[in-house]
């Protein structure tokens, strides 16, 4: 169930991934209450995941989500993932992404137009900025879920 939550990626087994792995596969039976909800993740999840975002972008997003709504789950599964991806080639992108991360939801989507333009200075584009609406949306489901059911 790993592969499936955390976008096909697979970690080496160790004695963390082996529990994360055992972690994410409970996460999942929980979730299964709602067969609807698992699947509007999943959905949603592959959406994110083939959006214009790196992937370096796309896990900050997640972590910064998941570090956010407290959920432990998310947040270890992620930064294994952020970690597997390798160095991050523009670090000050990633700092840039959480930053708007985090005004986007303090905001409630409203950001200023300061705001806006230095996420854009850094790079990324109007439709990036769409997307991590798209990835916040995303996890605050799977974060929330994890959460309800106390797999977090």
């Amino acid at each position: 169930m790993l592969s499936i939550l955390s976008g096909g990626v697979t970690l080496p087994q160790t004695a963390g991934t082996a529990d994360l792995s055992a972690r994410t596969a409970r996460a999942v039976a929980l979730l299964k209450e709602s067969p609807h909800t698992l699947d509007g993740f999943l959905k949603l999840s592959e959406i994110f995941e083939s959006t214009t975002l790196d992937p370096h972008s796309r896990e900050t997003v997640v972590l910064t989500v998941a570090e956010r709504n407290q959920c432990h789950l998310c947040v270890d599964m992620h930064e294994g993932k952020l970690a597997a991806l390798g160095p991050a080639p523009a670090p000050e992108r990633l700092a840039a992404v959480r930053r708007f991360t985090l005004q986007v939801l303090a905001a409630s989507g409203a950001v200023s137009d300061a705001d806006l333009d230095a996420f854009l200075a850094h790079g990324y584009t109007r439709q990036n900025a769409l997307e991590v609406v798209l990835g916040i949306g995303t996890y605050t489901v799977s974060t929330f879920a994890n959460r309800l059911t106390r797999a977090a």
